[in-house]
């Protein structure tokens, strides 16, 4: 309830499929932009790690 601000009544991966509908419209060159924090959840940026 924290995030949706009333008692949500979803599927557990609506998230995940909303971060995957994301990637796929910024296309493969931005996909990387949305990152997966692992036991956190997403981060929008560059990596680090990127030139």
């Amino acid at each position: 309830s924290r995030v949706w601000g009333y008692e949500y009544y979803g599927g557990a991966r609506t998230v995940d499929v909303h971060i995957r509908r994301l990637r796929a419209k910024l296309g493969e060159e931005h996909a990387n932009l949305i990152q997966t924090v692992r036991s956190v959840g997403y981060r929008f940026g560059q990596s680090r790690w990127n030139g």
